[in-house]
């Protein structure tokens, strides 16, 4: 069950696989950021995905915008290190209302380098 509740979140999971080896074939290195998990009134389900290659460029979505600026400025360093990190924003965390997660959601969110 949790496989198929994971596909279904996702409707466009292969075009963006499909734009991240785009990505890789040109030579830019790639984080995808994953929500691990969610709760309350969190703007995009469970497992889904935002990429972001090196150039800034990104692809899917995990929040509908109102994270994804945040995210994707962590990225830059995961894809510098190559270490993943857990990013967490909720409405309790200062740095969410600065990102804009004013829904009274909260998401857990994993980044990681895609080697």
């Amino acid at each position: 069950m949790a496989v198929q509740s994971f596909i279904s979140s996702e409707p466009n999971l292969v075009e963006l696989f499909r734009q991240i080896q785009e990505w890789q074939d040109s030579g830019q290195r790639v984080a995808l950021a994953t929500i691990v998990e969610a709760s309350g009134s969190a703007p995009r389900p469970l497992g889904s995905h935002l990429a972001i290659c090196e150039s800034g460029l990104f692809a899917g979505s995990l929040s509908g915008g109102c994270i994804e600026g945040a995210v994707i400025a962590e990225a830059m360093t995961v894809i510098d290190t190559g270490l993943p990190k857990l990013l967490d924003y909720s409405i309790s965390d200062g740095q969410s209302w600065a990102v804009g997660l004013s829904c009274g959601g909260k998401l857990h969110v994993w980044l990681e380098p895609l080697q």
